[in-house]
């Protein structure tokens, strides 16, 4: 038999790859298997899907150098994340490095569910490990798609951390002492949070040609729902119709149509909106200290901008029509996480 020449030296018998340097610089390469006929079959060039072709036509397993977790993992993170929304992969990739600590060498047919509750145990930080094992999960599972694991997926079944959902409630003294404390842009942005109930991502996206028809439509950049927040009614605008109606005024001289502008017409960014947040939060507590109320002090450097949501859920009296504001599909969700006061009660006499 013939030696085999040191480019193919790395991959499986019958499969060898060939190399061209284009004029660009660039180095093409692609794969191919040669049946017992003598019949190249091309299998792009990709090599790990290259391996697994080759498997199939050998009707051979997957070569086991592809069922170790540091090769899934760049795969994963190649062809899978960066189809996910942008604020999900900042999260996937942080939790993938950690993932990556432990699981990095191991096969991932080697993986049970014992190492996986291990893993829970060991992270001191609960809710993120189970973030974590949430991913890892569905690694497996899309491992189990390309044909790299047979075995149930270990991940299910293993008991996840307890998580206490935040129940911070900014009340209205608190709201009113950063709200005295705004720049325009940052009341406009935190009134419009509180009357629509969204996420302030979404409220960042909303556009004056959202508006028709008597309704702000809003498509939640997390869930992809899709609602339809009533504007106007038989009797007139209501209290949303009006802050559209004040926005409006305050940017007809801007040609952008993002309604959350500063005061140069430019659409207000997450990061523009946290240093405004944090810059009037700050104002409001040092007023706070100053008048020697530290209790309010510390609540007010608790609030976060994420916390109109809640609080837009907390005061409409209907869980229903607090759930659907928020586009939750079930209202369990809504009472459990997003209602942080208590209900009304009557006394015994």
């Amino acid at each position: 038999m013939r030696p085999r020449k040191p480019e193919n030296r790395h991959l499986p018998m019958n499969m060898y790859q060939r190399t061209r340097k284009r004029k660009n610089g660039k180095v093409w390469i692609s794969y191919y298997y040669l049946d017992p006929n003598k019949n190249e079959i091309n299998l792009g060039g990709d090599l790990v899907a290259a391996k697994l072709k080759w498997a199939e036509l050998e009707a051979k397993s997957a070569p086991n150098d592809l069922k170790i977790m540091r090769v899934i993992f760049d795969r994963y993170e190649r062809d899978i994340i960066p189809k996910k929304a942008p604020r999900t992969q900042v999260d996937n990739k942080a939790e993938l490095k950690q993932l990556r600590l432990v699981f990095d060498d191991a096969p991932i047919e080697a993986i049970s569910p014992a190492m996986i509750a291990q893993y829970r145990d060991a992270r001191t930080a609960k809710t993120r490990a189970n973030r974590e094992i949430a991913l890892l999960s569905h690694i497996i599972n899309t491992a189990r798609e390309w044909g790299l694991c047979q075995q149930a997926n270990p991940c299910q079944g293993v008991r996840k951390n307890k998580e206490k959902p935040r129940d911070y409630y900014a009340d209205d003294i608190v709201w009113n002492a950063v709200y005295s404390q705004a720049c325009h842009e940052l009341r406009d942005a935190m009134d419009l949070a509180y009357l629509t109930g969204q996420r302030p991502a979404d409220v960042l996206q909303m556009r004056r040609d959202d508006v028709a028809g008597g309704y702000l439509r809003v498509q939640q950049k997390k869930t992809s729902k899709r609602l339809r927040i009533t504007v106007s009614s038989d009797s007139g605008m209501n209290s949303l119709g009006l802050l559209l109606e004040r926005i409006a005024r305050g940017n007809a001289e801007y040609p952008s149509l993002y309604l959350i502008l500063n005061r140069s017409g430019l659409k207000v960014s997450r990061q523009m909106l946290r240093n405004r947040w944090d810059e009037a939060r700050a104002k409001a507590v040092n007023e706070a200290v100053q008048a020697g109320d530290q209790n309010l002090a510390d609540r007010i450097s608790q609030f976060q901008f994420k916390d109109i949501r809640p609080k837009a859920a907390s005061e409409i009296d209907d869980i229903a029509d607090a759930s659907a504001l928020l586009g939750h599909s079930k209202e369990g969700i809504t009472e459990r996480v997003y209602r942080r006061i208590g209900s009304v009660a009557k006394p015994s006499k």
